[in-house]
């Protein structure tokens, strides 16, 4: 097969939704569409049954939640799909955010009871800013939950979309009969018996066939005929482009948990979602059907087998073709580097590949030369943009709790803070270290990780920081910028990569700072242009 046909098979795609919208249940489905798992696992269970296939780090399981983006491949109707299955809680946005950054497009998961949840909210205004195509697919239909005509309003409204529904659902919860598959023009009878296998629909290319009365029941075939009118006289018509360009957006409702109406949503998924696409780099905008090799780390993972320390950098690949053992330039180090065992992804199962292609996303075994945001190229020096640090919500001192592993908790520190899961900030006055989170449950992961991972025990103390700004001094040589300096000292650190930080305690001081000094810049991000 050609180096462009393999391009073509390819669908990169992000899932993302407020936490128990179901968002992991439905990555289970689709796997099992995939032949991937014979049999889906659903969270909620976890204790007892066998966990589902895409959390694999032990607080998750306690929990019932996902805390690290998943990466997760199947093959199905001849394509390759990539699913990096997001955590919803909003304590780990950032690595949300970053796994955007990673995907061609996207599955929005909504349940049918709550609506639009402000997680959803907050991560669709991203994927808005960088128009990725999206997908809409409303969960749960099997219980109680809202109208289905005030859910379109809904997320038209909250989330400014412009939707148009492909599949519409006969009644709801206790009534709920099937799906009609207005992209297919089939339906799907709902008999909540098959949750762990797969259903097949039956055809009909007119609704106004009587057979649909013996199928769903007079009333209901009555109602969903005049609920279809409405549809097709208020909602456009489905154009491909105006999808690919992020203007519109198609709806597909169904059931994850009893596997209904996910196998519509991913058959017409694989015939419209877009192949890899371009990105801009700093340099020039890179095009995916090129020869050449360019890609960039969104994620590391570390020790993903407890029993082995080892760190895997999860590359997006840009351009061209990724194979093993053969040197690629190391751009921020400016060396070559060779690996003799990239994994694809399978669930938990890794397994080695000779090459991956553009789309695809591959691990590599890293011994602390990675870090976000890397470029790898065969020689072209280029970085690709967009994959910045946002300023933490929460801020707290990090302390040693047992004097004879500090070497220990340094080294983890250091390590989980390569991963992304939170950011560190040396104070340039003592050389205390603190720690900045987007949510407060990341404090909790983090004492976990050290001590089970590291064998190194922290505790915490709080510190008043409103919020951490990067600064950006006209000229560093200036008297005003020394004077900041000098009078802001205290709450003046370094992050990881060695930028300038000033902590602010409050909205005010920020206000102040800056008409007090105004040719030193603050930023919230640590990529400014």
């Amino acid at each position: 097969m050609s180096f462009l046909e393999e391009i073509q098979k390819r669908r990169t795609f992000g899932i993302i939704s407020h936490p128990d919208a179901g968002k992991t249940t439905l990555t289970e489905k689709l796997l099992l569409f995939g032949g991937a798992i014979q049999e889906a696992g659903a969270v909620k269970s976890n204790k007892i049954k066998k966990g589902a296939t895409s959390d694999f780090m032990e607080i998750e399981r306690q929990r019932g939640i996902s805390v690290a983006t998943s990466v997760l491949a199947f093959n199905y109707r001849d394509r390759k799909i990539n699913i990096l299955d997001t955590p919803g809680h909003k304590d780990f946005a950032e690595d949300t955010f970053r796994t955007l950054t990673a995907v061609d497009s996207v599955i929005v998961v909504i349940d049918v009871a709550k609506g639009v949840e402000e997680q959803t909210e907050k991560l669709v205004q991203v994927c808005r800013m960088r128009n990725i195509p999206m997908i809409v697919f409303i969960n749960k239909l099997d219980r109680e939950g809202k109208d289905a005509f005030d859910l379109l309003d809904e997320v038209e409204q909250k989330l400014g979309l412009r939707v148009t529904p492909l599949s519409f659902p006969i009644g709801m919860g206790y009534d709920f009969k099937g799906i009609y598959n207005i992209w297919e023009k089939k339906i799907n009878v709902f008999s909540g018996d098959n949750k762990q296998t797969i259903s097949e629909g039956v055809e009909f290319d007119d609704v106004n066939n009587p057979e649909l009365d013996e199928l769903v029941g007079e009333d209901s075939a009555n109602t969903l005929r005049e609920e279809l009118e409405l549809v097709y006289e208020v909602y456009p018509e489905f154009n491909k482009q105006e999808y690919d360009e992020g203007q519109l957006q198609p709806v597909f409702f169904g059931s994850a948990l009893n596997n209904f109406g996910v196998k519509e949503l991913l058959d017409c998924f694989i015939d419209i979602a877009p192949n890899p696409q371009p990105k801009m780099s700093d340099t020039r905008l890179v095009d995916s059907k090129e020869e050449k090799l360019t890609g960039f780390v969104f994620k590391i993972h570390a020790n993903m087998d407890p029993k082995h320390r080892d760190r895997l950098a999860f590359v997006k690949i840009v351009s061209g073709t990724f194979k093993r053992n053969t040197p690629y330039l190391h751009v921020r180090n400016n060396k070559k580097v060779k690996f003799s065992s990239p994994n694809a992804f399978f669930a938990e199962k890794k397994e080695i590949v000779e090459e991956s292609f553009a789309g695809d996303i591959v691990g590599l075994h890293d011994t602390g030369n990675f870090k976000i945001g890397d470029t790898l190229t065969e020689g072209e020096k280029l970085n690709f943009k967009g994959i910045p640090s946002f300023s933490p919500e929460h801020f707290r001192y990090v302390n040693n709790a047992d004097p004879l592993k500090a070497k220990q908790l340094y080294k983890g520190l250091d390590q989980l803070m390569d991963e992304g899961v939170a950011q560190l900030f040396t104070l340039d006055l003592n050389g205390r270290r603190i720690i900045g989170t987007v949510g407060a449950l990341q404090y909790e992961v983090i004492q976990y990780r050290l001590e089970h991972e590291y064998g190194a025990k922290c505790t915490y103390e709080n510190i008043a920081v409103h919020k951490a700004c990067w600064v950006q001094p006209e000229d560093e040589k200036n008297e005003e910028f020394k004077e900041f300096k000098r009078v802001k000292q205290r709450y003046l650190a370094k992050d990881k990569q060695g930028q300038l930080v000033f902590l602010a305690d409050s909205p005010f001081t920020i206000q102040m700072t800056q008409s007090k000094y105004p040719t030193v810049k603050l930023h919230y991000t640590s990529e400014f242009e």
